[in-house]
């Protein structure tokens, strides 16, 4: 589940901008629904056949997009892109041994989310073996307000910037438990800072529960989130024996103090 869309690039030539945002949503096509051909492709993006082909055609040039057959696929390219991007980042380099420990703990799916461009991006994400239970991989990203690790984040970011994402970003109702009241939110934002623990009750998928706790810096604000979530069931009958908030607490204040350390 990637609920990202492609926003207006506002102070950009037009033509430039809408050259570039035509092929960033065909490669987002691509990247939601698999293997597409032209025909489908234009016809979910209301786009011409011709104009379809001829971004897939650039991005094939430049070894972006693979073709076979009569389908497209995006190339690993990507995947080069994002993993080098991710290596130089300081918060993977010392998260990802907690977080496997963290993993190994609860037997259910940690992850390490980071704010970008108003969204939660999960930039570390571990399931527990043989279960493939959730559709979201490393890389993708989700609405702060409808997570447990998103609402950690906006509970200790500036009153001002908070304000800035929530109105470019809205609270869209992603399930009949997400919180849509602005007043609502922040009420709750309060209480999330107050005890540095943040949860998600079926807010972004309605059969899954999430615990999550801020990794802050030096100014307090939340670099990053670490976060437990698992099938509410399971997760609701766990949390009799396991107390999920200490043990991610734990995780989030090990990866704040190794970032402090870090040289």
């Amino acid at each position: 589940m990637d609920t990202r869309e492609i926003p207006p690039a506002d102070g950009i030539d037009g033509t430039v901008a809408t050259t570039a945002l035509t092929t960033f949503r065909v490669v987002e096509a691509l990247k939601r629904d698999g293997p597409s051909g032209v025909s489908d492709l234009a016809a979910e993006l209301d786009l011409a056949k011709g104009t379809v082909h001829k971004h897939l055609s650039t991005l094939q040039a430049v070894d972006y997009v693979v073709r076979e057959g009569d389908t497209y696929r995006l190339g690993l390219g990507f995947l080069g892109l994002g993993s080098a991007v991710r290596a130089r980042m300081e918060v993977y380099e010392v998260a990802y041994e907690p977080l496997q420990s963290l993993a190994g703990a609860t037997e259910e799916t940690a992850s390490v989310m980071i704010p970008e461009h108003g969204y939660g991006v999960y930039l570390l994400r571990t399931n527990p073996e043989g279960d493939p239970w959730t559709d979201l991989r490393e890389g993708d990203r989700v609405p702060l307000h409808a997570t447990a690790g998103g609402k950690a984040i906006l509970a200790y970011m500036d009153s001002g910037q908070r304000e800035a994402v929530l109105d470019r970003r809205g609270l869209p109702a992603l399930t009949d438990n997400t919180t849509t009241d602005r007043a609502e939110l922040e009420a709750e934002l309060r209480t999330v800072h107050d005890k540095r623990m943040a949860h998600d009750r079926g807010e972004l998928d309605p059969d899954r529960h999430c615990v999550a706790a801020p990794v802050t810096g030096g100014d307090d604000d939340a670099v990053a989130a670490v976060t437990v979530s698992g099938p509410a069931e399971r997760m609701r009958r766990k949390s009799v024996d396991a107390d999920f908030s200490s043990i991610v607490a734990s995780t989030a204040n090990s990866i704040r103090n190794r970032l402090s350390t870090t040289p």
